[in-house]
């Protein structure tokens, strides 16, 4: 009999307790008696990075993880790999009490190989060698997520959330067709159901609207992993740990979408700063944002627009992660530059409507706007793609305007 492989992540509430951790062997020694070889990714248990992240706070070392290239990073990564180390071991014994062969693997171990940055390091490769050694063993690899080795051997992570693609990337390297992402949600939703009342379970998602969503604050899946997925032709099947029942599955739409809207998010981890009184000539945009670049920040929604006297404001919001790099850098040059001040509003909300289907049909943006105009709420920035429009509004009222707008897209209803 032909044994296929199958890849499984399971998420930090998958195996955050003992009974959890039970929960996932048994299912695990299913799969063995039904003929299935695997190769499994495990996060860290629980709350268990944020603790590790916590005690290297405490050692005050707070310019980890934005000072990515410190000393101090790579004792951070080996601090905060620890996590997912005990998971897979745990994991790996519990296999074996049922009578399974199973062996945990490091990143490095599982021969997954990463550039020399270290907290958000990229994946180059993967060495399949021990990977194959055990599989033709008749073990169930059970692989640390979120991170790997660079060539001095360090370990690396790759940024949180970075379960989700260690799975992928393993997926795509051993050929598989269909990546399972297991964790506490039983799908992908039009919204947030632990917060938006009315929402729908999607049977299957675009990878572009998957990418928007995740991108945009939805937590179900990490955008990298989806990115990955989408350049391999990977399926994700995003489902719950705790049942059998199907779920979302992230692949190819050949059809013409349906509804103009798919879902709606709220990130409420941005800080907004504006650059106001710079001057309007060339190459001053590419002044503030090389060095954003320079510095590893990640920036999202833009805006220049001009003022008088020949001068411009540039606006554009960071992870809340990047504030104090991103702010040193802002008033950096701001002190360069006569006349420049330095704005900073970190109490805002994104609220963003994504979906494929909006392409092809106008009045998305004029709804949008006139729902959140109606109900009082002032948009500080606005960002728009041909599948995403997202406003920036006060933090206290983004639940509200997901809401409004889950509401007037009627996603309830699909």
């Amino acid at each position: 009999m032909s044994r296929t492989i199958l890849v499984h992540k399971y998420g930090g509430t998958s195996v955050g307790s003992t009974e959890r951790l039970h929960a996932v062997a048994d299912r695990l020694a299913q799969c063995v008696a039904d003929g299935h070889r695997l190769v499994v990714v495990v996060s860290a248990m629980g709350s268990t990075t944020d603790q590790l992240v916590q005690l290297a706070q405490s050692m005050r070392v707070t310019d980890v993880p934005e000072a990515f290239q410190s000393a101090s990073s790579r004792e951070y990564d080996q601090l905060v790999a620890t996590g997912e180390i005990v998971s897979a071991s745990l994991l790996a014994m519990a296999v074996h009490a049922r009578g399974c062969s199973a062996v945990s693997l490091t990143g490095g171990q599982a021969g997954i190989k990463t550039e020399m940055m270290y907290s958000r390091a990229k994946i180059l490769g993967v060495d399949l060698t021990r990977i194959h050694q055990e599989l033709a063993s008749h073990s169930v690899v059970i692989v640390t997520g979120f991170q790997g080795v660079n060539k001095r051997n360090d370990v690396t992570t790759i940024g949180r959330g970075g379960s989700d693609t260690s799975a992928v990337v393993l997926a795509a390297a051993l050929n598989v067709a269909v990546c399972d992402i297991y964790t506490d949600v039983d799908g992908v939703y039009t919204s947030d159901p632990r917060s938006i009342r009315g929402v729908s379970k999607l049977p299957m998602v675009s990878y572009d609207d998957m990418l928007e969503l995740a991108s945009l604050g939805a937590r179900v899946l990490h955008p990298r992993a989806v990115e990955c997925a989408k350049i391999n032709g990977i399926e994700l099947h995003v489902r719950s740990s705790f049942s059998n029942e199907s779920g979302t599955r992230v692949k190819e739409i050949g059809m013409e979408v349906q509804q103009p809207v798919t879902g709606v998010t709220v990130n409420e981890d941005e800080v907004l700063f504006a650059l106001r009184g710079l001057p309007d000539i060339p190459g001053i945009a590419a002044q503030v944002f090389g060095a954003l670049a320079a510095a590893n920040i990640s920036v999202d929604m833009i805006v220049q627009s001009t003022q008088d006297k020949g001068t411009n404001t540039i606006t554009f919001t960071v992870s809340q992660s990047d504030t104090q790099s991103a702010k040193a850098i802002a008033v950096s040059i701001s002190d360069s530059l006569k006349g420049v001040s330095v704005i900073e509003h970190t109490q805002i909300a994104k609220v963003s409507v994504v979906g494929v289907g909006m392409i092809s049909r106008p009045g998305v943006a004029a709804t949008v706007f006139d729902v959140l105009g109606k109900a009082g709420m002032n948009i500080h920035l606005i960002s728009t793609s041909e599948i995403k429009i997202s406003c920036a509004i006060d933090r206290d009222q983004g639940g509200a305007a997901a809401q409004l707008l889950h509401d007037a897209f009627q996603l309830d209803q699909l």
